[in-house]
């Protein structure tokens, strides 16, 4: 196995033996999936609804939580939990409306969040570990995660937490994506012994099945583009400082971020303009001062390919023939388009992994550290130390499948002032961005790159774990730029996205480029929960 395939295995996770049996009992090929009044419906079409009198928030709500009862343990298993109070939430919103009050876009519109997200409110917040189990965002000063409070204020109904691959898959080398010792194992909704990549698996899943109107998922490389792509949605990990940080249970944080997951590109620009800003909770939001937009669908431009300059990642193509196939179909649609496309490589390629892996070890046995601290009494463990010695002790749940080697290695690292970690921090800025990215779209005076965002969603294995064979989200994910992906197609049914990345503060242009591409070609589609891919 290649190192780098290795690296991506431990951002996302692994398997459990029930989800296994579920597996193996299904065994049609056709969906008996009933018809969904709210099927692919889109954020500005719920708010129309609402508008004519259609719909109410208390009326989606109760379709998306009725819809999730319907179909989830028997389908994705994606959604860990509800919150008790969504209802209440919803009907506030619609007695607001009912006054003249409409507080924006995401006035009444149900959204899904992963589960290392703090909530203070009912709900649980436990990055899928039974470490963290029957806890809540700490309770004594009980406080949101600044995205959940940015969230409540623009009047979205915090419908539930979705599954994720354990401790966003930094648990163990050996993982297979979208299991948690909590929740069990998510299924993709395209065919359910697929996997659904990770890490944020539950948000991919939910959001592709339809059991809310949009999700945000968690990325410290590849956790919200891998499975968007996997999933047939559009994902953008913003650019590191774009959302805040504060109140998630971290890796890194000088990769760490939230980001929307949706199936619209107008979604996505909606749900991220509504998040973006100062807060003095994370100080890398800082950096966003003067740069983030409060307004991104003002990028939603059909005819945004036009005279726009793109560069095809050359390096991050040849890992399948197929999805290479597709993807320079997908560049034919965006020359057509009016873009000047131009072959070039990433500089850098294969320079830094090791890099990255030794900065993910420092930063989340510190970073861990100071997020445990935040959660009071409220937890027994403090430390990465006690977590390793929790799931020893609880073996038969948390390690019965795999390890937790990557744990290991993290608690045995020293301090965040040791020369070996500012070595390895500097290496990666610096390959990837002066010397990386910003050096590719100089070059050739680029607005941004295009690749390949993930090989071929795989069959799920819970004897080898993860088969992950290809992707790009490794140069955007170290340097802290945008990543967009965007559906590009299928294979055999299976969903494959193409990514657009560049500079920092870019998203702007990267909305703009993914929208003209999905406005033109519309290559998203329901899933119909087959029990296996159609290969015939």
């Amino acid at each position: 196995m290649k190192k780098s395939n290795s690296r991506r295995r431990f951002l996302q996770s692994t398997a459990q033996t029930s989800a296994f049996i579920v597996l193996n009992n299904t065994t049609s090929t056709t969906s008996q999936t009933p018809s969904f009044t709210l099927e692919e419906v889109t954020v500005r079409a719920l708010q129309a609804g609402m508008k004519s009198g259609q719909y109410t928030a208390r009326s989606i709500t109760e379709l998306y939580i009725s819809r999730i009862a319907e179909i989830d343990k028997a389908k994705t298993n994606a959604v860990l939990e509800l919150n008790p109070d969504a209802l209440a939430i919803a009907e506030q919103l619609d007695r607001e409306r009912q006054a003249g009050k409409v507080r924006g876009a995401l006035h009444g519109i149900p959204i899904l969040i992963k589960d290392n997200i703090d909530t203070a409110d009912k709900m649980q917040t436990t990055a899928g570990s039974l470490a963290l189990a029957n806890t809540s965002a700490p309770r004594a000063n009980a406080s949101d995660a600044t995205i959940v409070e940015k969230l409540r204020a623009a009047g979205a109904v915090l419908l539930g937490k979705t599954n994720l691959s354990e401790w966003a898959n930094f648990r163990s080398s050996k993982s297979t994506s979208g299991w948690s010792g909590r929740g069990g194992l998510t299924r993709n909704p395209y065919a359910l012994d697929r996997n659904t990549s990770g890490s944020s698996s539950g948000s991919g899943a939910a959001t592709a099945a339809n059991l809310c109107a949009i999700s945000i998922g968690t990325e410290t490389d590849g956790s919200i583009v891998s499975p968007s792509s996997c999933n047939s949605l559009v994902g953008i990990k913003p650019t590191l400082g774009l959302w805040s940080r504060a109140g998630i249970i971290p890796i890194s944080h000088s990769q760490d971020t939230a980001g929307p997951m949706t199936r619209t590109v107008a979604d996505a620009a909606i749900l991220l303009g509504a998040l973006t800003g100062i807060d003095p909770r994370d100080t890398a939001t800082a950096n966003s001062r003067g740069r983030f937009q409060n307004d991104y669908t003002k990028f939603l431009d059909p005819r945004g390919l036009a005279n726009a300059r793109i560069g095809v990642a050359r390096n991050y193509f040849g890992f399948s023939a197929r999805v290479d196939k597709l993807i320079n179909e997908a560049i034919d649609v965006m020359k057509r388009l009016g873009a000047t496309v131009i072959d070039t490589e990433l500089p850098n390629k294969g320079k830094y992994e090791d890099a990255e892996y030794e900065v993910l070890l420092y930063e989340f046995k510190a970073d861990m550290k100071a997020y445990l601290a935040t959660r009071g009494t409220s937890i027994a463990v403090k430390s990465l130390q006690d977590i390793i010695a929790f799931n020893e002790q609880n073996r038969d749940q948390e390690l019965r499948f795999f390890g937790q080697d990557i744990m290991i290695k993290a608690d045995a690292k020293g301090a965040l002032t040791s020369p070996a970690y500012k070595q390895a921090l500097a290496k990666c800025q610096r390959l990837t961005r002066a010397e990386g990215i910003d050096a590719a779209l100089t070059k050739h005076k680029l607005d941004a790159l295009v690749a390949p965002t993930d090989g071929i969603p795989w069959l799920t294995d819970f004897l080898n774990g993860d088969h992950f064979s290809g992707g790009c989200s490794t140069p955007p994910a170290v340097s802290g730029y945008p990543h967009v992906t965007v559906p590009a197609g299928y294979i055999h049914g299976l969903p494959i996205g193409v990514s657009f990345f560049g500079t920092a503060w870019s998203e702007g242009k990267l909305i703009q480029f993914a929208y003209a591409f999905e406005q033109t070609t519309n290559h998203r589609r329901a899933p119909q929960f087959l029990a296996s891919a159609d290969i015939k």
